[in-house]
């Protein structure tokens, strides 16, 4: 072995990036996930995801909330770039799903990235369009107020990652869960979903009980029992399943903090 071999250097920042991109990316469902928190964060009341290919050739995300500006649009896939905190006291006081801004910088790492946003105030949106090793393009664009991100070519340029991918049935299964358990916490969002060109629901605000109903239909409702509990130091609500409902696993419990 060379002695030159063993001498400490700096990473390149585009692989550092791909290494980083790997805590946060690890799954088609990692970059839903993560996005339509975002959305969350933004405000958004109506939030459409279409994937093909159980994500790993296109996740789509679209929602109605704030847009960003072109300054933040480009800031948007740097590393460490948030709107959500700006000294250390924020920490302290955390009110948003994401605040490290490592999101959209790990997704732009290890995949082709558009994103499309618009704020109320502005006269057009923005169009950005990313690779990685490329200098990223933006352009006015057309559109709604909003924000659209599409993630197109997973991993290709990290194929050992890609390799390590389950089965298109078990990687869409891992989104619909995430997709299950998003419309739960929020019943006052709408969420719509779609695998390809088959809509697997589409959901609009309601109660949480008649958004079970939605997810899970009347039969397993009709079988749940009301659960209202308040003390000193919490707050318990929710659903419970009469016996008949039971299972021999965990499936279909979904506890919210």
């Amino acid at each position: 072995m060379k002695l030159d071999e063993h001498i400490i250097q700096l990473l390149p920042d585009f692989l550092a990036n791909q290494i980083a991109a790997g805590e946060v990316v690890q799954r088609p469902e990692s970059i839903v996930k993560e996005l339509i928190e975002n959305s969350l964060d933004a405000g958004a009341e109506c939030i459409t995801v279409l994937i093909k290919k159980a994500g790993k050739h296109m996740i789509h995300i679209v929602d109605n909330g704030v847009g960003m500006s072109k300054t933040d649009v480009e800031m948007s896939i740097k590393r460490h770039a948030t709107s959500k905190i700006r000294t250390s006291e924020d920490l302290e006081k955390i009110q948003t799903l994401g605040f490290r801004g490592e999101a959209l910088a790990s997704i732009a790492a290890i995949s082709h990235i558009e994103i499309r946003t618009k704020r109320d105030i502005d006269p057009h949106g923005w169009k950005l369009d990313s690779e990685p090793l490329s200098i990223p393009s933006i352009s006015p664009s057309q559109q709604e107020k909003g924000t659209q991100i599409i993630v197109k070519n997973l991993f290709f340029n990290v194929p050992a990652r890609r390799k390590f991918l389950k089965s298109d049935i078990v990687e869409f299964r891992y989104i619909s869960e995430t997709m299950i358990r998003f419309a739960l916490a929020k019943p006052d969002i709408r969420f719509i979903f779609y695998d390809g060109d088959n809509l697997v629901f589409d959901v609009h605000p309601s109660t949480l009980l008649e958004r079970i109903k939605d997810l899970f239909g009347e039969q397993t409702s009709s079988g749940l029992l009301s659960i209202d509990s308040l003390s000193e130091e919490i707050t318990l609500s929710g659903f419970i399943g009469l016996p008949h409902l039971a299972k021999q696993s965990r499936a279909g419990q979904h506890f919210f903090l």
